[in-house]
Parts: C-alpha cells; sequence; structure tokens
C-alpha cells in the first residue's frame, strides 16, 4: 500500500507544498484577491486576526499532542516553547544606519553570492482553546538545480535538545519522533517563474521594497511588521548575496519603528545586532549578523497575555533561524 501511495502522490499535478493551492492553481489574479481579503483589516486588529488563522489551522493538532506531551512521567520535555532571546547586559546598539554602511562596503568588497534555495530552522507555536500550546521545531533544506527543478527536505529537530524526541505533525498526524526524524522529502519538477518571491530579488533598496510588495499581495506601501514578514519570506526562498544583504540593511534602516536594543546570541550560537518592534500584540526581534548586515533570524513574542489559547505575555510565537 504504501508504494501505490507514493505512486499516487507523485501523479498528483498540484502536491501540498507546491506553490499554489492543492484544489487547482490560482493565477496571479486570484492569488492578489486572496491575499487582500486575508491582511486588509484595521492596524490594530492584523496581527490578532492572522493568529485566530492560525489557530484554526492547528487546533486539532494541538490537541491531539497534548495527549503525547503528557503521555506519561518519562516523556521528555521536547516540546517546550523556547525562552525569547535576551540582549546581553551592557552590549551596545548598533544604529540600522551604521550596520547598512558596513553592509553597503561588504557588498563592494565581495561577490553577490545570491542562490536559489533556502536552509532554515524554524519553531512554531500551536495553539487551541481548551489545551496548553505546544512548539514544533523543523529545520527546511531547499535546493535548486539547474534545470529550475528542486528538492525539499525537512527534518524534525530542536538544536537546543540534541538527540531528544521531537515533535512533528507529518501527515497531520502529531507524535512524538527521534531528533533528525525525516518529516519529507520530496523531488519538483523543473519550473519557472518571473514573480516575486520565485523571481531574482533585486539589490536596489527601492526595487526590493516593490517586489517585497508584490511577493505580499498588497497594494499599500507594507507596514513594518508586514515588510519583516515579506523579508521573512524571501529568506525561505533565496539565500542572499553580499548585495541583496546591503540592501535589505538600507530598506530596514529607513523603516520606521526599529530601534536597536544590543547584542544577542541566537538560537545557532551565533552573535548577532537586535533590532525590535513593538505593536499589535508582538514583540517582533530582528538578528543580524554585525559584520554584514545578512539577516540571521526573526523572532516573535506575545506581549499580552492571551488566557483562552493557554498564552502568556513573552511566550515565542514564532521564530526562524536561517543558514549559508
Amino acid at each position: 500500500m504504501a508504494d501505490e501511495l507514493e505512486l499516487l502522490r507523485r501523479a498528483n499535478p498540484v502536491p501540498v507544498g507546491a506553490a499554489h493551492f492543492g484544489d487547482g492553481p490560482l493565477d496571479h489574479h486570484a492569488e492578489r484577491h486572496l491575499n487582500r481579503l486575508l491582511h486588509e483589516q484595521t492596524p490594530g486588529s492584523r496581527s490578532r486576526a492572522r493568529l485566530a488563522w492560525g489557530l484554526v489551522a492547528t487546533a486539532v493538532v494541538a490537541a491531539l499532542a497534548l495527549a503525547l506531551v503528557l503521555g506519561g512521567p518519562d516523556t521528555p520535555p521536547a516540546v517546550a516553547a523556547p525562552r525569547p532571546l535576551v540582549v546581553q547586559s551592557g552590549s551596545s546598539p548598533v544604529p540600522l544606519g551604521v550596520l547598512a554602511e558596513r553592509a553597503a562596503q561588504d557588498a563592494d568588497e565581495g561577490s553577490s553570492g545570491l542562490r536559489k534555495g533556502t536552509h532554515v530552522l524554524s519553531w512554531s507555536m500551536g495553539m487551541s482553546e481548551d489545551k496548553p500550546p505546544v512548539t514544533l521545531a523543523e529545520e527546511r533544506i531547499v535546493r535548486w538545480k539547474a534545470d529550475d527543478s528542486h528538492t525539499e527536505l525537512v527534518v524534525a529537530t530542536d538544536p537546543r535538545h540534541p538527540g531528544r524526541p521531537v515533535m512533528s505533525d507529518e501527515d497531520g498526524e502529531p507524535r512524538l519522533v527521534e531528533d533528525g526524524h525525516v518529516v519529507s522529502r520530496q523531488t519538483f519538477g523543473p519550473s519557472w517563474s518571473d514573480a516575486p518571491p520565485q523571481s531574482p530579488p533585486p539589490h536596489d533598496p527601492t526595487r526590493l521594497r516593490a517586489y517585497l510588495q508584490e511577493a505580499q499581495y498588497i497594494d499599500s506601501p507594507l507596514t513594518t511588521p508586514e515588510l519583516l514578514d515579506a523579508v521573512g519570506v524571501l529568506l525561505d526562498h533565496w539565500t542572499l548575496g553580499a548585495r541583496e544583504d546591503a540592501a535589505i540593511a538600507r530598506l530596514l534602516a529607513d523603516t520606521e519603528g526599529l530601534r536597536p536594543v544590543g547584542r544577542v546570541t541566537d538560537r545557532l550560537g551565533r552573535s548577532g545586532q537586535a533590532y525590535v518592534y513593538d505593536g499589535d500584540g508582538a514583540r517582533r526581534m530582528l538578528i543580524m549578523d554585525p559584520a554584514t548586515g545578512a539577516v540571521l533570524g526573526m523572532e516573535a513574542t506575545f506581549t499580552v497575555d492571551e488566557p483562552e489559547y493557554g498564552v502568556r505575555a513573552g511566550d515565542v510565537m514564532e521564530y526562524s533561524a536561517w543558514m549559508r
């Protein structure tokens, strides 16, 4: 039966991991319209609405996962939410403008190095109204080939607890698996698109802003949270080179509300400069390489209690760490 199922999955013209929805491809206009429906809300409600959308999708996952997490006294604490990153006491904040200048200098001295594909570790919280939240930790590697085909490998792993079991929602069935368990391994045939984020990003800040706005299917100028989300989407598709890093650093330096807070050590042990944006019930932290201006990671934490979901202010909502 397993062989037959695998043949059916390969025959599916629109696999679950495809860029379009499983019911069939949407054209560019339809995707833009759908995204407008999801995002056109008042600024104060945008974050809560996005959270609610995620809660609907994860409610069943969290309910089933709880039974696994609390299954017995010997169950390892593999799904505990990560603690928020802490700024090192006494460290000097580096203004984003200064970091952008360093990035520009690094871009002048080096080659672009841009390549399609990504290597990212992520932690995401799943919640429901009647069960405590759980955290899923995964590593994803996407590699593109010369013929525009690509592979995607997803494994369940949490470097904070090497060797311990990890929570996985593989095939919609939450369970504890061994560290390094392969959640999915897929190969996709040749495909090409000239629409962001599939098309190569520009390395001019003005053009990059327009590119990111199109990638998010938003007609109005991006707010700071929307811009940070767009940068995350870009990094989930591309490994940037020095010129693109410099363009992002300059773009962020000209963005309102991002304030430098000092040095942090990210969840992969890398030293970075942290920049924080507070608003809409969440605190977003951007971590950047202090020498090159490359984005190392992003963290979102709750700033208000959500008792109906068992969430407290300071809990980590999600975290991504990008590697090269």
